[in-house]
């Protein structure tokens, strides 16, 4: 069965092709993929790679959690998948407002 790997803390300057060279010593990778801002385009740091099996992807995560890649030190673990409660509430802006409230004068 495949897992799913979390890697943060990544230099702005990997890519993907970067991230599946950086673990593809630890076994067949079916998937690497670093999150990216919606509006800029631009890495946020952080990325997911998906090992073919469980075993290849906890070699990965004991050897190379806190591992210096680039001059910083990455943080490899298991993927969980988000909470929703997690989130940052939305923020409400409220809704249309009136248009004043005092007298009218005809």
């Amino acid at each position: 069965m495949s897992m799913k790997v979390y890697v943060g803390n990544l230099s702005f300057t990997i890519n993907e092709d970067k991230l599946r060279e950086i673990f593809s010593s630890y076994g067949e990778i079916t998937e690497a993929v670093i999150i990216k801002d919606k509006f800029s385009g631009r890495s946020k740091g952080f990325g997911f790679v998906t090992f073919a099996n469980d075993e290849d992807a906890n070699k990965a995560i004991a050897e190379m959690n806190k591992k210096q890649v680039e001059g910083r030190e990455i943080t490899v673990n298991e993927a969980k998948p988000m909470d929703p409660n997690s989130r940052p509430p939305r923020r409400n802006f409220g809704g249309g407002g009136g248009f004043g409230g005092g007298r009218r004068r005809f």
